[in-house]
């Protein structure tokens, strides 16, 4: 069994400016490192800011980030927009049932009305459901949860501490019941190992019975660290795609024609079962003090 190791820090900033590309401006981290032990995990080489190469043993726990947010959502210049919480790493990693650090956000998003985004592939986000329904009513959230195959065998492999694909889903569809929009992020989808249309189709299927408002797809990318961690788990466990993998992700990324043709298949099965491929959530307060919408897909 796994050890790990946690170190409390202290943190300069709660929030992260992103650089361009996303669909929201800031993004929120309690955690450095993460538990869940992804082998396709894009953010590997975030630890080597903390002279580490333990990315999902060596856990950092940022315990003054309540206080250096609400700093910041109390200041003149911020403009109440929002927040995504774990862009990174995930937020309700298993590190989370002991500090207890998300409820005190969420506590915090309520009292300055300010929007948030949460990602997670954990179902303990279900703790902390009333303060969202109650962030959901005031100012908006939007709970995703990453979701990339429904075969537990393979899911096991791939994201051995996330919960299962079950859990997620009835995850989503509890939030559903609330004002908080929920989506399935079917990311990272893996060549040979998640693209079939049988474990797509199934996703899509599953979304439906949740109740989501949105998908998202997009394709393995595979760089830096990544590259390696992910060839060698290939290697080991699915010898028979290795080589052809390795021929594919050459340049870190797939084809445009593998692109095409997935993006082909999903459109069509997200016509079929009825799933956008936009969300709709809040934005910065305007003046006027309501909250109006924009499309961010």
């Amino acid at each position: 069994m796994a050890q790990y190791d946690f170190r409390e820090i202290e943190c300069v900033n709660a929030c992260n400016k992103v650089k361009g590309g996303f669909p929201y401006l800031w993004d929120l981290n309690i955690y450095r490192g993460c538990e869940h032990g992804c082998k396709y995990c894009f953010a590997l080489y975030t630890h080597k800011y903390m002279n580490s190469q333990n990315f999902f043993n060596e856990i950092y726990v940022k315990t003054n980030i309540a206080e250096k947010l609400e700093k910041l959502l109390h200041s003149k210049s911020w403009k109440g927009e929002p927040i995504n919480l774990g862009g990174v790493t995930d937020n309700y990693q298993p590190a989370e049932e002991h500090y207890k650090l998300m409820p005190e956000i969420l506590k915090l998003l309520i009292k300055y009305k300010n929007p948030c985004t949460i990602s997670t592939k954990s179902d303990l986000i279900l703790r902390d459901f009333d303060l969202i329904a109650e962030l959901a009513e005031t100012a908006g959230v939007n709970v995703a949860a990453t979701i990339t195959c429904t075969d537990e065998s393979i899911r096991q492999k791939i994201e051995p501490r996330g919960a299962s694909s079950k859990r997620r889903f009835e995850m989503l569809k509890a939030f559903s019941k609330t004002k908080a929009s929920t989506g399935v992020h079917i990311m990272p989808v893996i060549p040979f190992i998640t693209d079939s249309r049988e474990n797509l189709e199934s996703l899509f299927s599953n979304a439906k019975d949740a109740d989501v408002d949105y998908a998202i797809v997009q394709p393995m990318n595979l760089r830096g660290e990544t590259k390696n961690v992910f060839l060698s788990f290939v290697r080991e466990e699915y010898p028979s795609c290795y080589n052809e993998l390795c021929g594919m992700y050459k340049r870190g990324y797939v084809s445009s024609e593998y692109k095409a043709g997935l993006y082909k298949m999903t459109d069509e099965l997200m016509k079929k079962y009825g799933i956008s491929k936009s969300r709709r959530e809040p934005r910065s307060k305007p003046q006027g003090g309501e909250y109006e919408q924009m499309s961010l897909f």
